[in-house]
């Protein structure tokens, strides 16, 4: 009796539900349970097909649009090949700096170490540098672009700090001096490809001042074949890439070396201030200079005097090389130009052969004999003769030639040769104490990196931009 009446409950229960839905048809509930009932739509296509499972297939989300550099984006700027452009900021503020947001899937190790290279390589003005080898900001100037690079390692949990890295963030803001986007560009500017913008930022006093008129030169010896051994002053226009806050404190024989050196975009601020994130435009020019700095400071001055002669420029070493010392790994920032120098020969290295040479020190103080070791090489660019230490105190009278390590012995007495424009003499002055081991100043590492050649012929920093200009 009980299985007789369940027709007739379902046949009464059905009419009770089709006439709520009818009676409340504008409901919610209603148009809910007409949606969750009605066919797919998709099945008036007839161009949909069921799959062999019986389902419909999934359709594929919609393509997003690329994003894509801004068309002013400055070419100079360098791009990490194995990033992808992830957003664009555009500017919001009256200082005109742009945004763009990347992701890469290499270590944030390797893009730093790129970073480096290639600021280096393209004489830009470093401005501040991570400490942190995974990690950390770049800020650098060249001409009239303001640039910070900041590298973020990514995890699969930001919230776990030991969880291992999946990708890189990199974030590029850069800015636009517009004070120098009207000035007149150079011919060697606008041959450089890329260039967008031709001339270095100027102060705003000096925009609004005449060119000055160059100084009457000396006609009687030709610059080319005796440069003068005290430099002229340069045209204010040519050192407005930064001048130091502090020249004031530089003694003034130094002073014009480290003008000419920083409108060539070789000096850099000091190590302290990028190691607290601080910018600073001091030079700090009494203070210690580490071997790194010298070595950074090295390369540049080198290869900016002789932008227009490849054959004597040092190559920066990629980060795929063999260390050649064992406390200077391939992630440090400063590795394409130490091992560039290692790989060269200039610096003592195992590759030289001198296997007691397997630490660089980096951060240890440079000394005067170490000054001279360095530079030599790139002064005579040839085989440098043999010395003893009698030799050495003949021609120099140095009263402590015996305290000179035998490595150096070679590269005093060739620049004794040197003449007038010997290093010693350029930046130390007359003296019948060499003090050898004795830390070098960064005064004093500028006066030494502002020539480069012998006494018949050889470039300064000041020709340099005369020829740059």
């Amino acid at each position: 009796m009980l299985y007789s009446k369940r027709p007739a409950v379902l046949l009464v229960s059905l009419a009770v539900l089709l006439t709520s839905l009818t009676a409340c048809n504008n409901s919610q509930t209603a148009k809910n349970l007409q949606q969750a009932f009605a066919a797919d739509p998709r099945l008036k296509d007839s161009s949909v097909a069921i799959n062999d499972k019986g389902s419909l297939p999934q359709q594929n989300p919609s393509t997003q649009p690329t994003v894509q550099l801004p068309t002013d984006f400055p070419k100079e700027i360098p791009l990490y090949s194995n990033a992808n452009l992830q957003q664009i900021t555009p500017s919001s503020g009256p200082d005109g700096s742009v945004s763009t947001h990347w992701l890469s899937s290499d270590p944030s190790n390797l893009i730093a170490s790129f970073y480096s290279q290639q600021f280096q390589a393209n004489n830009w003005q470093i401005l501040q540098q991570p400490t942190d080898q995974q990690a950390g900001s770049f800020e650098a100037r060249r001409n009239d672009i303001q640039l910070k690079v900041t590298i973020q390692p990514k995890s699969v949990t930001k919230a776990a700090p030991n969880q291992p890295q999946t990708a890189t963030e990199l974030l590029i803001e850069y800015t636009r001096n517009t004070t120098t986007a009207a000035q007149t560009p150079t011919p060697n500017d606008v041959a450089q490809p890329g260039n967008t913008q031709t001339v270095a930022p100027v102060s705003p006093t000096e925009t609004t001042q005449p060119t000055a008129t160059p100084e009457p030169q000396n006609t009687a010896t030709p610059e080319a074949t005796q440069p003068s051994a005290t430099p002229e002053p340069i045209n204010a226009t040519s050192l407005s890439i930064q001048e130091f806050s502090d020249l004031s404190k530089v003694q003034p024989e130094f002073r014009q070396y480290i003008k000419d050196l920083t409108a060539l975009g070789v000096l850099s601020v000091g190590s302290n201030a990028a190691k607290n994130n601080i910018t600073t435009n001091e030079f700090q020019p009494g203070k210690i200079i580490t071997r790194r700095e010298y070595a950074r400071w090295l390369v540049a001055a080198n290869n900016s005097i002789f932008a227009n002669n490849p054959a004597k420029q040092i190559r920066l070493a990629p980060v795929s090389d063999q260390s050649a010392f064992s406390d200077l790994s391939k992630t440090d920032p400063d590795f394409p130009a130490i091992q560039g120098l290692a790989e060269a020969g200039i610096i003592p290295s195992p590759l030289s052969g001198d296997s007691t040479a397997v630490l660089f020190r980096p951060d240890a103080p440079l000394t005067r004999e170490q000054l001279i070791l360095w530079k030599l090489p790139l002064d005579t660019r040839q085989a440098l003769p043999s010395a003893n230490l009698d030799t050495v105190k003949q021609t120099w009278g140095f009263q402590d030639a015996a305290k000179i390590d035998t490595q150096a012995l070679r590269t005093v007495l060739a620049d004794f040769q040197n003449g007038e424009k010997s290093n010693i003499r350029r930046v130390f002055g007359y003296t019948t104490l060499f003090q050898p081991k004795k830390p070098v100043t960064r005064a004093e590492a500028a006066a030494a990196l502002w020539y480069f050649g012998t006494q018949g012929e050889g470039v300064s920093a000041q020709e340099a931009l005369k020829l740059k200009k």
